[in-house]
This record gives C-alpha cells, sequence and structure tokens, in this order.
C-alpha cells in the first residue's frame, strides 16, 4: 500500500477557521466528485491542529493522508484529466502553494492498538 502525506498552510490573508470550512466544504466534496477519487483512494484522513498549550504553535494548517494500492493508482488519480483541470486549479483558493509539502510513503508500523 501507497500512501501521500501532505502538509498544508493556509494562503494569506485567510483564518484558520476559514481555511477549515474551505477545505471540508468546498474543496473535499469537488475532490470527491470525481470518479478517479471513488476509483483509486483507499482510505482518506484529514488532521487538524487541536489546542496543545505545552507545545509550539503548528506549522501547518491540516495535513493529508490518502493511501492506494499501487503507485500506479496514486498516479492515475494525481495525474488524471478530471484532477489536473477540476481539483488541483482550487489549490491555490485556500493553500499557500509556497509551504505545501509532500511525501510518497509506506508505512512502518510499529504499535497499532486498534479497539474493534
Amino acid at each position: 500500500m501507497i500512501k501521500m502525506v501532505i502538509t498544508l498552510k493556509r494562503r494569506e490573508g485567510m483564518t484558520h477557521d476559514e481555511f477549515t470550512h474551505y477545505q471540508k466544504d468546498i474543496h473535499r466534496p469537488l475532490l470527491m466528485s470525481i470518479p478517479e477519487a471513488e476509483r483509486y483512494i483507499r482510505r482518506f484522513v484529514v488532521s487538524y491542529p487541536v489546542a496543545a498549550p505545552r507545545y509550539p504553535e503548528p506549522e501547518y494548517d491540516s495535513v493529508v493522508e490518502a493511501w492506494f494500492d499501487s503507485m500506479a493508482d496514486l498516479e492515475a488519480l494525481y495525474f488524471s484529466e478530471n484532477f489536473v483541470k477540476i481539483v488541483d486549479p482550487d489549490h491555490e483558493n485556500f493553500i499557500d502553494l509556497s509551504a505545501f509539502g509532500r511525501i510518497i510513503s509506506e508505512e512502518d508500523v510499529v504499535i497499532d492498538r486498534q479497539q474493534n
């Protein structure tokens, strides 16, 4: 399984709440509207910072994790015509593209104590 982890920072002039609203209510439905998302994404998680007074302020406004069966499936989504023409252009509406981070990875699970 291949996982893409993306760190996102809001664009200048946007509050964290505006960023979160845009990502959840505008951008996410846009991504999920293209057939390639349904076909290739196996799991999709977005994490938002919570108050943690004993820790420094977070550098990012969200972290996105997306799992795929293979590198070919990841590329089939991100290089699809629908993603390139419909989803990708929307990123500049809420993301500081100069602070964008990404890693393509395979997980090495050290502890997994999930309860069913």
